[in-house]
Formats: structure tokens, C-alpha cells, sequence
């Protein structure tokens, strides 16, 4: 699990391709710190396992299910990437829940300033939008971020300053992709209050009860 709150960027070295897999060496420094082979790193939001290290930089492989999912297979040798490690039993969940798990790829269709703010409209997978709300949270390329406002087919964040800076989300422009992560609390939220068709019965624990009970 993660939490959001992007360590560093780092760089990509080098992407070396098989026919089905491709292995991504990336330069870092702090998420280093600590690390060790089969350890987990988000790169660009997406749960890596560390499978070498070297002074200044680390390995990972990445199968054909996780290239056809996610944007990593777009990448080339010099890009920029947001780097975490694993969360750890007591550290500050300063994000929100992040599993490093994509749920899909999403376009950015619009910037502009907003006082000190960058507001970022991104056109998402149609399988994704149930799951945003205004005020909810969404990842994007790892990064933890606030829905402040949706449509159809699109929703908003807004980038202050430091997270303009410190993610490489202040480097992407109109057009470029970006791997999105919805809530996953909303994800186990409707599991639980859908049918349970293979039991033959449906969930207790529907929209009522949970608006009864003060959950909504």
C-alpha cells in the first residue's frame, strides 16, 4: 500500500523490452534508502517489485498485463517519474489509501492557472467515473489528489505550487497521459452493496443503511 505522497522523481534510464515484458532501470536516490530486492516502489502510481539495485539506481520488471493497463510502455530512456516506497505500519497517511493497482488511462484535456493553482481536466475511462465524487480522492500518476469537480466523461484537480514541483505532473501538457487509481475504499464500498448473485442474496449493507448509519 501507499499513500500518495510522491517521495521523489526519478529518471529512467533505460526500458529494456521483451516480446510480453519490459525491464525499467531507474535512477534515484531517496527511495533507496532502506530498500531492499523484492521490495515494493510506485513508479508513475504503478506497484513495482525492486528486483536489483545498483549505486544510484534500481531495477524492476513489468509484465505484459501491467504495460497493457498503465502508460509505463509509453515510456522512453530520460523521462521523469514519481517515485514511492511501500507504506510502512505508523507513518503519516498524509494522502489517502493508494494500492498501486491502475485502474486505467486517462487523458489530460486542459490546464489553466487559477491564482496560484494549475486546475487539470483529465478524460477518464467510462469505467472509472462511477467511482468519482467532488471531494474524493483519486490518484494520478501516484500522486494523491482531490476531485473538485466532474462531468461525464471528465473530472478536475487542482496542483498547488509544491505538488506542481515536486511530481511530474507539472511537466505533463494537453495530450499526455496519466495513470489513475480511483479510491479503492469506493471500490470495496460497492462490492459490498451490490448483489451477491452467487450467494443468491443480496448485501445487507446497502445505500440506505449506510445513509442511516451516517456513513453518507
Amino acid at each position: 500500500m501507499f499513500t500518495g505522497i510522491i517521495e521523489e522523481i526519478g529518471v529512467l534510464r533505460s526500458i529494456r523490452r521483451g516480446s510480453d515484458s519490459a525491464q525499467l532501470v531507474i535512477e534515484a536516490e531517496k527511495v533507496l534508502q532502506g530498500s531492499q530486492v523484492g521490495d515494493s516502489i510506485a513508479v508513475n502510481g504503478v506497484c513495482l517489485t525492486a528486483v536489483r539495485f545498483e549505486t544510484g539506481r534500481f531495477t524492476a520488471d513489468v509484465m505484459a498485463e501491467t504495460l497493457d493497463k498503465t502508460n509505463l510502455g509509453l515510456l522512453h530512456s530520460g523521462y521523469k517519474v514519481n517515485l514511492e516506497r511501500a507504506l510502512r505500519l505508523g507513518d503519516r497517511l498524509g494522502g489517502h489509501l493508494v494500492s498501486g493497482h491502475i485502474d486505467g488511462v486517462g487523458t489530460i484535456t486542459r490546464q489553466e492557472r487559477h491564482d496560484i493553482a494549475t486546475l487539470v481536466t483529465v478524460r477518464a475511462p467510462k469505467e472509472i467515473m462511477p467511482y468519482m465524487i467532488k471531494k474524493g480522492s483519486v490518484a494520478i500518476d501516484g500522486t494523491s489528489l482531490t476531485v473538485v469537480d466532474l462531468e461525464t466523461e471528465h473530472f478536475r484537480v487542482s496542483l498547488i505550487p509544491h505538488t506542481a514541483h515536486a511530481t511530474v505532473l507539472g511537466l505533463k501538457r494537453v495530450g499526455d497521459t496519466v495513470n489513475l487509481e480511483a479510491d479503492i475504499i469506493g471500490k470495496y464500498v460497492e462490492k459490498l452493496v451490490s448483489p451477491k448473485e452467487e450467494a443468491g442474496r443480496e448485501s445487507r449493507l446497502t445505500m440506505g443503511f449506510l445513509t442511516e448509519h451516517g456513513f453518507l
